[in-house]
């Protein structure tokens, strides 16, 4: 993809000039005020660089560049503004994490050189972050391995929920969707060693009993617990823990204690958690929504307009297959026996990347009784607005 710079200021003669200057070497937009900056960088981003001017109407660069570093921290920030005190520099480094600042008239030598090293920065970022997913996604495929084989009804739970908190990421437009994806993932590692009869109750709506309800509510204390040593994942950890926190019970002390990107991670869980259950109980999309839009102090309103734009994809058929036919997220809809009458996977087990090889070795030296009978399950997706 093109590295895309956004240049804003309110005056229309100055950004005909930059475009002039620059459009040879560089692909730019352009914008004439903050708000308009905000909504082109959401509907027509991401940008690598970002150049701003600092006296504008309504919202100035600073606040515009602090905004941006909250929203989008891998766009790298200039300001280039007529205004060149120290108060205004200060108050622009401070505030927006500025890559540099420059003043009117700048040189076209050194407008250029400040853009080209903004998209190495650009790049040394991305790169980072990019080496920084792939690590985080080794450690979390192996404990997304464990979860499965320790406990497969979980492990099927997250990836069902992995799959309505990516679209709606995807819908409100968060920078860094990995942090939401993992987190979803990794969301019910806490049940690992929960009994499988607190789940199916759980995920079926049956009423538990009050030691039940205890260990089920410690699960996210518990996956935070176990994930807080790895490093770079303070995020996702915080997402996780807080899951099942109503969102009226954010308090603005515990709001200015947690970034912007957890509350709204911990709410996407939760919405998307609660979701898949009612989903799973045999309600219909819009019957579950209703259910949830109807409960103002349990979900952030925003989350749950994103929820609705996720499109729930029925295609449920029992298929009688061979081992090498079944595929990973399939439900066994039998007990899979082998040959000699051991039991290799129970009835209702989801079928997981690690149960799944397990059976194809397991075939391999001892034999399975064939067909097997599986469920073909749902998937959510974006509906691409």
């Amino acid at each position: 993809m093109t590295e895309r710079i956004l240049l804003v200021d309110d005056e229309p003669n100055v950004l005909h000039a930059l475009t002039r200057q620059l459009r040879k070497r560089f692909d730019l937009r352009t914008a004439e005020s903050g708000e308009a900056a905000l909504r082109l960088l959401k509907t027509a981003g991401p940008f690598a660089v970002i150049v701003s001017d600092m006296r504008m109407p309504e919202m100035n660069g600073v606040e515009l560049l602090a905004t941006v570093k909250t929203l989008y921290p891998d766009t790298v920030r200039l300001m280039l503004t007529g205004n060149a005190d120290q108060e205004t520099a200060i108050e622009a480094v401070n505030s927006g994490q500025i890559f540099r600042f420059m003043t009117k008239p700048c040189p076209q030598a050194l407008l250029i050189t400040s853009l080209v090293l903004a998209l190495r920065q650009h790049r040394l970022l991305t790169a980072e972050q990019e080496l920084l997913q792939n690590t985080l996604r080794g450690s979390v495929s192996v404990l997304c391995e464990l979860l499965g084989m320790a406990n497969p009804l979980a492990c099927s739970a997250g990836l069902r929920i992995r799959a309505f908190v990516v679209a709606m990421a995807a819908a409100l437009r968060l920078p860094q969707p990995w942090q939401y994806e993992m987190a979803a993932l990794l969301s019910q590692i806490g049940c690992i060693g929960l009994p499988g009869e607190i789940l199916r109750k759980v995920y079926s709506g049956q009423q538990l009993d009050a030691d039940e309800a205890e260990r089920f509510a410690g699960h996210p204390e518990a996956a935070a617990k176990l994930l807080e040593p790895i490093p770079r994942l303070e995020n996702v950890t915080a997402m996780i823990r807080h899951q099942r926190r109503r969102y009226a019970d954010f308090t603005d002390e515990l709001r200015q204690g947690l970034f912007a990107e957890v509350l709204v991670g911990a709410q996407t869980l939760r919405a998307a958690t609660d979701y898949d259950c009612l989903l799973f109980q045999g309600r219909g999309r819009g019957e579950a929504l209703a259910f949830l839009r109807g409960r103002r102090k349990v979900y952030n309103p925003e989350v749950l307009d994103a929820l609705a734009t996720v499109r729930v994809v029925n295609q449920e058929q029992v298929l009688s297959l061979r081992v090498d036919q079944v595929s990973a997220g399939m439900v066994a809809m039998d007990d899979v026996l082998a040959t000699n009458g051991a039991l290799v996977v129970a009835r209702g087990q989801s079928i997981t990347p690690a149960l799944l090889r397990g059976l194809i070795n397991f075939s391999r030296q001892t034999g399975i009784v064939e067909p097997i009978r599986v469920r073909v399950g749902r998937y959510a997706e974006g509906d691409g607005t």
